[in-house]
């Protein structure tokens, strides 16, 4: 079964709209050059009205371990997902801070991005096109190759999810820009993008 993840939250009605749609996961934004970006104090109040059913997911750009360690602590968040340079070291370091999930964020361009995915110490990861959250979708034919689950992103929306559920197979499904009207969460777009990934899985 695809699960789904609605991202760049960041008002109580977007959270509202999760709560009744259902997703397995919504994605708060940290890094503060994303016009999603939420501080932590507002992720926590969010965090306060979304439903303990459904897990919340910390977007980092190259921030310190410590900071995001302690958001996960806090329990702001329940996953760190990586979308900068972090490496191997970086993924360690916050290993040793906390014992929570990390995803690690690939650009997919060509079969070196493949690879690199692959070998990711994360527990998981997500495939996406750009620095994330651009809207595009990449060429999904270099995911012939992959060998491990991952969380599919880039260029998803409500009229192209059930065809990449129907021949990817993916773990898990991304959006963000896809379900916003003018920058900002649609609670309609919100509901067709679940309804189209349920729809594939029912059939």
């Amino acid at each position: 079964m695809t699960r789904i993840k609605l991202c760049g939250l960041s008002r109580p009605c977007d959270i509202e709209a999760a709560n009744a749609l259902q997703p397995d996961y919504i994605g708060f934004v940290f890094a503060p050059k994303s016009r999603r970006y939420v501080s932590p104090e507002t992720a926590a109040g969010l965090r306060k009205r979304l439903d303990p059913a459904i897990r919340a997911v910390g977007v980092f750009v190259n921030e310190r371990p410590e900071a995001v360690a302690a958001l996960l602590r806090a329990g702001t968040i329940d996953i760190a997902q990586l979308h900068g340079g972090e490496d191997a070291a970086y993924i360690e370091r916050l290993r040793a801070l906390t014992g929570q999930p990390i995803m690690q964020a690939f650009r997919m361009e060509s079969e070196r991005d493949i690879a690199a995915a692959q070998a990711s110490t994360a527990d998981s990861v997500l495939l996406d096109s750009g620095a994330g959250g651009t809207g595009t979708a990449f060429d999904w034919t270099l995911l012939r190759s992959i060998g491990r689950p991952y969380f599919l992103a880039g260029g998803l929306s409500p009229d192209n999810v059930g065809n990449a559920v129907r021949l990817l197979h993916p773990y898990a499904v991304d959006v963000s820009s896809g379900i916003e009207t003018d920058g900002k969460k649609d609670r309609n777009k919100m509901a067709a993008f679940v309804a189209a990934v349920r729809k594939e899985e029912t059939e």
